[in-house]
């Protein structure tokens, strides 16, 4: 059974303890530089919401406090033995399981027909523009990994993101082809029309 307690983030801050006891300072800057944005929604507060969450569940510990010059003391979190069987448990469970997940593009493909054909196009040439940019910058970001020589086993979830992000824009453009050519066409369905009632036929409704 999926585990009610730990998050996306909170298992990313697990992740992480791994490697080290740190401080949420520490956690949010090798989040950024490792590009845990792409699967976690990462903000400051959020982060340190979750960080005190794990605390108050067990997950995690204080283990030190650092103080650099004038600065605010830092808390040094660890990961705990219940946080280590916690985050097995979790991670066992995304990896195997199938859970439903709902994109939004699946909502904006199913209302293509209603839209029509102009709209539609447009809208396509817009998202497969935006998809461009995104995969040319996905490719920056992988060609740098190479050649910083980190361990691919480190940045599978990358990986999965851009090859996803690059057959999303192939499929998108073959779409977007077979809609302007007609191989796969719009059904014409007729708008309804709609009609102001006047107060001549609200009269007439009361008097019926």
């Amino acid at each position: 059974m999926a585990s009610a307690k730990l998050t996306p983030l909170g298992l990313a801050v697990l992740e992480l303890l791994h490697e080290k006891p740190m401080h949420p300072y520490e956690m949010a800057s090798l989040m950024r530089e490792r590009y845990v944005s792409t699967r976690v929604n990462v903000k400051a507060g959020s982060l340190y919401h979750t960080v005190e969450r794990l605390q108050r569940s067990g997950f995690l510990e204080v283990v030190d406090t650092q103080r650099d010059g004038r600065r605010p003391e830092r808390t040094v979190y660890g990961m705990t033995q219940s946080g280590l069987d916690e985050f097995n448990q979790r991670g066992r469970e995304l990896l195997g399981d199938l859970a439903d997940e709902f994109p939004a593009y699946l909502s904006g493909l199913a209302v293509i027909d209603e839209l029509g054909k102009e709209t539609s196009l447009l809208e396509l040439e817009h998202r497969i523009t935006r998809l461009r940019a995104a995969v040319a910058a996905d490719q920056a970001v992988l060609e740098r990994l190479a050649e910083d020589r980190t361990p691919p086993i480190y940045w599978l979830d990358w990986q999965f993101k851009c090859d996803q992000r690059k057959f999303e824009l192939e499929w998108t453009v073959r779409l977007h082809e077979d809609l302007k050519s007609g191989r796969i066409p719009f059904q014409d369905c007729e708008q309804p029309k709609l009609t102001l009632i006047t107060e001549e036929d609200d009269d007439e409704r009361k008097t019926s």
